[in-house]
């Protein structure tokens, strides 16, 4: 059994302590980056302050993200059968079934 890692992340200005695995630490790592960076850009583009309202922007453009990118692979998903039943319908055309 691997051992836990102790790890803290700053995030809008707090410091979150974590017991984690060792190999979530990079991922963790860069998503409180990705986070504080996209806070920032929200602070100076719109004159955010309130970190509460910050932090719900950037939690609705990370879920946004990953709720986009399901709806373009369930797009993608549908093409490529379609594209495959096609293929399939052409061949047992050829083939006299």
């Amino acid at each position: 059994m691997e051992e836990k890692l102790k790890i803290k992340l700053s995030i809008a200005d707090r410091v979150y302590p974590l017991t984690i695995d060792p190999k979530q630490e990079e991922g963790l790592r860069k998503a409180a980056k990705n986070i504080e960076s996209l806070a920032k850009k929200f602070e100076q583009n719109y004159a955010v302050r309130d970190k509460q309202d910050v932090l719900a922007m950037c939690a609705l453009q990370f879920a946004s993200k990953i709720e986009q990118g399901g709806i373009d692979s369930s797009e993608s998903t549908k093409a490529a059968y379609e594209r495959l039943k096609a293929l399939d319908d052409l061949v047992h055309s050829k083939l006299g079934e």
